[in-house]
């Protein structure tokens, strides 16, 4: 076959020999007729969950070098979810056309993609898709279990649990400053089944990760050999030309979908495989993620929605063991980055602590995974996670307490004259992907001081934005058309009675349509919407899409290849 990077490095014309001069800087003769192996590295010291992938690049160049490619590290854009303001997510789509030209730009035949904090694996995925050279993910794994007062920790999920008990006046300010050393124990991202957990799980069951690898702690020495013997696989890939188109397809993602719900896992993930599906020109919808996820059991008994940790599950089998035990739900058709069928992992997949990865006929939720609400108040639709709800909270009515911006909710969230009480219903808007911008992990609002004194640690909220994987409590969010876009979330009013039917897949607030149709957003709603005046930002404000497609950039769905049609000098 003739490689890709011979466009570049082959023949004895002075273009050539600028590519190949530049670049020998030792290197043999050979080294240019090689399977030339990018290794796309979104480690930073301000992503601090990804900085260890340095070290796992190494042992990626050392398997692309067995296997007779040449390895060559690429930095690439990096998002550390815990760290950029206004939100990681209004930068998700900038990371993801910011490789994918990279990739194509530069004279690359395969890839190896390294991510792990929530938003580098589904920017790379959608780069490798638009550019669709052979591509391979290593996820970078969750950290280690921290301990406080002898106690573990669940990174993110336990940061909302304390934060309201000091609010409560449960934990002492000081006492909630000493957990800070004990949650973040070693390298890796999240331990919860957070968002980048999440990402590993889903994209190995999508097919993009050698089989067994996702969920491997980041400080284990296996994680190191997976990544030698990924670097190997990746020339492999090069020389059968397997490309994502040509093995991602509606089974992938059908997969991919039972396996979020099987681990309980983050409603973030929606909106990333319906970006990563848009890229691919797969038809994936909202519904699809109803249709084929809503009967499929929680079995994983992990934080946010159970007990244990991803070191936990990685002991008891990981996914494989868990994707056996819903074996029947999976396509067997669908392959991955092995030319294998996915299903042809699961043979010897065992679960060795069924406490952690419950049998099928005792799951932790029975149907949890995540459902699609419609109504007057979401017409293109709005998630929840049941697994992470109150099972009280499911059906229910109560009057609706508006904030018009994060802004307004912060400045009256704990006012002692808030007129709430347990069985209001909290909205929040403007915090849609437009109106933010980025569509910010704010829908889980932190309850009113108030309640939290009486004791009261769920009620219903409504928001137009997203939550973090690892938060928990009985969220309606995602709410399509958000209120910047003129859905009618902009246009409820405190006081309306708003009803939560998720059986009845229903979100609606009690105001006849035409009454609805005819208010207009206040004035305060209106001013709280973002409006950049350059930049990135008002780029992605003219383009961004609605979160039930995928929230990416209109003008990025879909793909060029990796052709580039003219030289250099």
């Amino acid at each position: 076959m003739t490689l890709r990077s011979a466009a570049w490095y082959s023949g004895d014309v002075r273009n050539a020999y600028i590519h190949r001069a530049w670049m020998r800087r030792g290197l043999p003769d050979d080294a240019f007729g090689r399977p030339q192996i990018a290794i796309a590295n979104t480690a930073s010291d301000l992503v601090p969950c990804n900085r260890h992938l340095t070290e796992v690049a190494a042992a990626v160049r050392d398997g692309v070098h067995a296997a007779g490619g040449t390895p060559l590290e690429l930095p690439v854009f990096g998002l550390g979810e815990t760290q950029v303001r206004p939100t990681a997510m209004l930068w998700r789509n900038l990371a993801a056309m910011q490789m994918e030209e990279a990739f194509r730009a530069n004279p690359v035949d395969g890839l190896v993609l390294l991510g792990g904090c929530d938003k580098t694996i589904p920017s790379l995925l959608m780069a490798a898709a638009s550019v669709d050279l052979p591509a391979v993910v290593v996820p970078g794994g969750p950290m280690l279990t921290g301990t406080f007062r002898g106690v573990p920790l669940g990174c993110g999920t336990d940061v909302f649990r304390l934060s309201e008990e000091v609010r409560a006046g449960a934990l002492s300010a000081a006492e909630f400053t000493r957990s800070e050393s004990a949650m973040i124990r070693s390298r890796g991202h999240c331990n919860t089944m957070g968002t980048a957990s999440t990402m590993a799980v889903v994209a190995e069951a999508l097919g993009t990760v050698v089989p067994g690898v996702a969920g491997t702690p980041a400080a284990d020495s296996r994680l190191l050999e997976a990544a030698h013997a990924t670097g190997r696989l990746a020339v492999e890939m090069v020389a059968a030309d397997r490309r994502p188109s040509t093995f991602l397809t509606k089974a992938s993602f059908a997969n991919a979908i039972v396996a979020l719900a099987a681990v309980g896992g983050s409603t973030n993930a929606v909106v990333h495989l319906l970006a990563v599906a848009g890229r691919l020109g797969v038809d994936l919808t909202l519904d699809d993620f109803d249709r084929i996820g809503s009967g499929v059991p929680v079995l994983v008994d992990l934080l946010p929605a159970g007990r244990f940790l991803m070191e936990d599950l990685y002991r008891a089998g990981g996914l494989l063991a868990v994707l056996r035990e819903v074996r029947d739900l999976l396509d067997p058709t669908a392959l991955t980055v092995t030319g294998e069928p996915l299903v042809a992992a699961l043979d010897d997949a065992a679960v060795w602590d069924p406490e952690v990865i419950r049998p099928r006929g005792e799951p932790l939720v029975e149907h949890g995974g995540i459902a699609v609400l419609r109504g007057n108040l979401a017409p293109d639709g709005a998630l929840i996670k049941p697994a992470a709800a109150s099972p009280r909270l499911m059906r229910h009515r109560g009057r609706a307490v508006v904030f018009d911006s994060i802004e307004d909710f912060r400045a009256r969230v704990d006012d002692p004259d808030l007129d709430v009480d347990a069985d209001s219903v909290l909205v929040l808007r403007g915090c849609g992907p437009r109106g933010y911008p980025g569509m910010p992990e704010v829908s889980n609002m932190p309850l009113p001081r108030k309640l939290l004194e009486q004791g009261v640690r769920d009620v219903v909220r409504v928001c137009d934005g997203r939550m973090s994987g690892t938060a928990y409590g009985t969220v309606v969010l995602h709410v399509a058309p958000e209120a910047a876009a003129g859905g009618p979330l902009g246009r409820v009013r405190t006081g309306d009675v708003v009803a939560l039917d998720v059986a009845a897949r229903r979100i609606d607030v009690e105001v006849p349509d035409d009454e609805l149709a005819a208010r207009s957003p206040s004035a305060a709603t209106v001013a709280g919407f973002a409006a950049p005046r350059r930049g990135w930002e008002r780029l992605y404000v003219d383009h961004v899409l609605q979160a039930d497609t995928g929230a990416d950039l209109d003008f990025l769905v879909g793909s060029s290849g990796s052709a580039v049609s003219r030289e250099s000098h």
